[in-house]
Order: structure tokens, then C-alpha cells, then sequence
């Protein structure tokens, strides 16, 4: 989808509002979509030259419901109901209403996007000396060591094996 300047989206309304034209002439000599130039000229209608301004947001739950309330209550299309609230595109109000009617209430909240945090865990106090738990930290700690000692042991011995077949051929 083409964006279009400011001045483009007010000469388009401003020469439609004026009766110069008709919805097709105007999107032909502007080069817009027809429907684009219809969604304007609604939006301009609802919310004045501040609908044009864009306003980037995480919309709440509630928002969501009373645009699809007003939907239905009204039978309004979402073309409509965007111009209505000022919401940047029809198909997110599509989309909340699709995800309305087959998901339900609970699947409009917003979920978080990107990575999750990298925070590290705070740290666990030491346990105290002599305490059971230190004793059976130590105890796990020393059996770690003792089997990764006995892995080393075993490959190299493999190695060694491996070396001595090897010179015997």
C-alpha cells in the first residue's frame, strides 16, 4: 500500500467536500484508490483534518469492545467504525471482530511482542557454614567432579586405544 502525503489526503477531501468532482475523477487525477479516497473523505466527516493525523497505539480491551459493540449495535461496516474512533486501518477492526467471534473476549488482550527479558535471577543467599544445606551443596558439587573426572578418564584411555590399534596395522 502506497503512503500519501498530508497536502494529497487534504486536496483529495478538500476538492470531493467542494462538489468539484465525482469520488472517481478525483482518485484518477490524485492517483489513489477509490475506496482509499472514500475512507478519507468518512474520516475527515467523523473526526475533522485531526483524523489525518497518526496516532500509533496499543489499544486497550475496553477500547476493543466498544468498537465492536458500536459495530453491532449500529451495523456499522469497519470502515465506519475506524473513521468513528480513529483507528489507523479497517482491517485491524476486521481483525478484532474475526478474533471476537471465533477466539472470544479473552484473545483481544494484547500479548507481548519480541524477545522476553534477558534479567538475571537474583542471587540465592550462601548457605550458612556448616548447615545441612552447604554440606549437600558441597556434596553435589563434589559429585559432579567426580564424574566428569571419569568421563575424562575414559576418552582419553579411548584415544590411547585408538593411537595404539591405528600403529599396529
Amino acid at each position: 500500500m502506497a503512503k500519501y502525503l498530508l497536502e494529497t489526503k487534504i486536496a483529495a477531501v478538500h476538492a470531493y467536500l467542494e462538489n468539484v468532482k465525482s469520488y472517481k475523477d478525483i482518485a484518477l487525477e490524485y492517483n489513489v484508490d477509490l475506496t482509499m479516497l472514500v475512507g478519507w473523505v468518512a474520516l475527515y466527516r467523523e473526526q475533522g483534518w485531526a483524523g489525518f493525523q497518526r496516532t500509533y497505539t496499543n489499544y486497550s480491551i475496553e477500547f476493543k469492545m466498544d468498537v465492536i459493540n458500536y459495530m453491532n449495535e449500529k451495523g456499522a461496516s469497519t470502515r465506519e467504525a475506524s473513521a468513528v474512533f480513529n483507528i489507523s486501518s479497517p482491517s485491524m477492526v476486521w481483525k478484532w471482530l474475526n478474533i471476537y467471534e471465533t477466539q472470544g473476549i479473552d484473545a483481544l488482550y494484547s500479548k507481548k511482542k519480541g524477545r522476553p527479558s534477558m534479567k538475571k535471577e537474583p542471587k540465592k543467599n550462601p548457605p550458612i557454614k556448616g548447615s545441612d544445606e552447604e554440606l549437600k551443596a558441597e556434596n553435589e558439587r563434589l559429585r559432579m567432579e567426580n564424574e566428569y573426572l571419569k568421563k575424562l578418564h575414559a576418552l582419553i584411555q579411548e584415544k590411547e586405544k585408538s593411537q595404539y590399534q591405528k600403529k599396529r596395522k
